[in-house]
């Protein structure tokens, strides 16, 4: 997720505490949180795919989707 849509989904949070939204941006705040949650989701999993716990006895156990 890029830079300008993560600046969008603050100025529209400021926006509803200060003054409340239309429908047309709660919908459009909804769809950027949306994909702003797919998104470090994303990476979390690419990062976990990657990443192995060494055991007690030397060996190297790879950490993944659904472990």
């Amino acid at each position: 997720m890029d830079q300008k849509k993560i600046d969008r989904i603050n100025e529209l949070a400021r926006k509803s505490k200060a003054e409340g939204l239309t429908e047309a941006e709660k919908a459009e705040q909804t769809e950027l949180r949306n994909e702003y949650r797919a998104s470090v989701t994303g990476n979390l999993l690419a990062q976990l795919e990657n990443t192995y716990i060494m055991t007690p006895d030397g060996k190297k156990r790879k950490v993944g989707k659904g472990r």
